[in-house]
């Protein structure tokens, strides 16, 4: 369970949507399902899930100059999942700093 998230999303977007909705954001492994990363978001931070939402990312291809002509490449793909979870109750990132 402990590989399934990777890292939370802490993106002003986020930020605005878990105030708002009480939807919180994660950078999960590529192969996780939604039941996968709903047991693993209640088993970490004790709280009751509603929904979970996937999108798989692409990366973006990149180019850059250098001296020695143009060096293309892509950023990684990854997989992040939205979870809602129940009203009242809330996951705070910031907890164990």
């Amino acid at each position: 369970m402990s590989n399934i998230l990777i890292k939370p999303l802490i993106t002003e977007k986020m930020s605005s949507d878990s105030e708002a909705n009480n939807r919180f954001g994660f950078i999960v492994a590529r192969d996780a399902n939604k039941i996968e990363i709903r047991k693993a978001v209640e088993s970490k931070y004790n709280v009751q899930v509603t929904s979970v939402r996937t999108i798989n990312v692409d990366g973006k291809k990149k180019s850059r100059f250098t001296k020695t002509g143009m060096v293309n490449g892509r950023t990684n793909a990854f997989k992040k999942a939205i979870v809602s979870v129940a009203d009242g109750q809330t996951i705070d990132f910031y907890d164990n700093i």
